[in-house]
């Protein structure tokens, strides 16, 4: 399994855990859940790796990386979602 893929399904993982109902975009329910997480959700700004929505309104974003990438420790809102 490729980096990616492997962080996808840590991520799905812990979406699930917390409660969030994760999706696919091609079975897109946002009335599945209060929490509902879309796996490579388009709109009209590009794709996202998840978009998490609650009582069908998007929230976040979230951007799928391997385990070892470096992130900041502060990340800024991404200019489309923030």
């Amino acid at each position: 399994m490729k980096p990616e893929a492997q962080a996808r399904t840590e991520i799905d993982r812990q979406l699930q855990e917390a409660g969030w109902v994760v999706q696919d975009r091609s079975g897109l329910n946002l009335a599945a859940g209060p929490g509902v997480a879309v796996r490579e959700f388009l709109s009209l700004v590009g794709p996202s790796d998840y978009v998490l929505f609650v009582d069908g309104i998007a929230v976040a974003g979230v951007s799928a990386r391997r385990a070892q990438a470096a992130c900041p420790p502060r990340a800024r809102p991404a200019p489309r979602f923030g």
